[in-house]
């Protein structure tokens, strides 16, 4: 039986009601009680009962959440994935091809490595899975050292470059992954997956935050010591960017992510989460207009993603972009919003969805072209792969919009968005696992 089933049926029953949503509380449930409450609450508003539970919950919801931050802990694994950045910065270490130097090895270990101190930071910080954190962790770094090896797999050097620079954002990819199969085991609901992806939203741009304050900081910095003729040796400029950059990866995690608490149960309505929705919000009429305008130029220059491959990664890049925007200025909790906001923001969503869907299918046709005349690459298959990804989801999105109502189109849309976590993972070790061997 479903919450709102057991949520109906206890309509006129407040004790039962409160054991109802005591039980969800203990098995972590509770935001899946919230959203059938709101349900229930908006088909039959007449009702006391629900109306009660409906005010109770919004104001709870609007509450800020108090938690203890293990600071020692996080600056003292801060501080270690900073000084490993800070080693592997240096020169010599290198990933050759062909015995000339291509990539900073840092480059391509920088996401596995702050994954296994940010797997650390959530065991430490109250998910005491230290098995399952130390299981992952083998899997994250047996995944960073594969392409090192696998590489040397790839005759032709071109390809070869090729695959050592798509491990950059695949290994990150994959190094979210291995955080959010930890956070997500054995409550992996709709519920669960959507907030995950919003907390990681919120991860990401307190990193960006922590990014600019640290380049500021290096900046003064050097500055200072420039205006007394003194050069910073190379030694300590890396310490501040490269280390900083290590702090930066688990410091925003401490600060954003509730280790205690189920991706559903963290703080969504206040801080930065409330800044972040809000301008995510903001930006939605803003991209559908661009949009709107950059298909009424398609037709002058239709030809243009069909002849240049630099158009064709800007439209992979926009692509992510509107799923990122699209995730986040989806409603996690929808009754802290007023019904004609959340009326209007359904249908922006859906319009940039729609739109969206249009251009993609405009580059993949333009890539599917560039295909047939040029042959497969590695980088076009890869980039096939993940246009056809990225369609189906927004062309689910869409097609559970159809069918949803003013009272369940939100966890539709959220359960839309959950559906391409484990696409994108499994595309990703694709990427990472086979095509060494396809295109040897």
């Amino acid at each position: 039986m479903t919450h709102l089933e057991r949520i109906r049926t206890a309509q006129t029953n407040p004790e039962a009601l409160e054991q109802i949503y005591r039980n969800a509380l203990e098995s972590g449930e509770r935001a899946a009680f919230t959203a059938a409450i709101e349900e229930a609450y908006i088909a039959t508003p007449d009702n006391l009962l629900f109306g009660a539970w409906h005010y109770r919950l919004t104001y709870e919801l609007v509450r800020p959440v108090r938690r203890a931050i293990p600071w020692l802990a996080a600056i003292m694994l801060a501080a270690s994935n900073g000084i490993i950045f800070w080693w592997l910065s240096a020169d010599q270490y290198m990933i050759q091809v062909d015995g000339q130097d291509h990539l900073p090895l840092l480059l391509i270990l920088w996401a596995p490595i702050s994954a296994l101190f940010v797997l650390t930071l959530l065991v430490i910080g109250g998910d005491r899975r230290s098995r399952w954190a130390a299981l992952l962790a083998a899997v994250t770094l047996a995944l960073a050292l594969y392409p090192l090896w696998a590489h040397t797999l790839i005759d032709a050097q071109t390809l070869e470059r090729h695959y050592l620079e798509q491990m950059i954002p695949h290994l990150a990819l994959l190094a979210w992954a291995t955080v959010g199969i930890f956070v997500l085991r054995g409550r992996a609901d709709a519920s669960n997956r959507f907030a995950f992806l919003i907390k990681s939203l919120e991860i990401f741009i307190m990193a960006g935050l922590f990014a600019i304050a640290g380049g500021i900081f290096t900046g003064i910095t050097a500055g200072l010591f420039e205006a007394l003729a003194i050069t910073l040796p190379d030694v300590v400029m890396r310490f501040l960017i490269f280390g900083g950059a290590g702090l930066i990866s688990v410091l925003a995690v401490t600060v954003i992510y509730d280790a205690t608490a189920t991706p559903a149960a963290q703080s969504f309505d206040d801080g930065l989460s409330k800044v972040i929705a809000t301008l995510m919000r903001v930006l939605l009429p803003l991209t559908l207009g661009v949009l709107v305008v950059y298909l009424g130029f398609i037709p002058f220059r239709f030809w243009e993603p069909f002849q240049n491959r630099d158009v064709l990664i800007i439209y992979n890049a926009m692509l992510f972009a509107v799923i990122a925007l699209l995730v986040g200025a989806t409603p996690i909790q929808p009754m802290t919003l007023a019904p004609t906001l959340r009326i209007w923001l359904r249908r922006g969503l859906v319009a940039v969805a729609l739109l969206a869907v249009v251009v993609s299918l405009y580059a993949l046709a333009a890539i599917g072209y560039r295909t047939w005349a040029g042959g497969v690459t590695l980088n076009r298959l890869t980039i096939i792969g993940w246009n056809v990804i990225n369609i189906a989801i927004l062309a689910l999105v869409l097609v559970r919009q159809r069918r949803a109502d003013d009272r369940t189109w939100v966890h539709r849309m959220q359960a839309a968005f959950g559906v391409g976590m484990p696409l994108y993972v499994a595309w990703a070790l694709f990427v990472v696992l086979a095509m060494p061997w396809i295109f040897r």
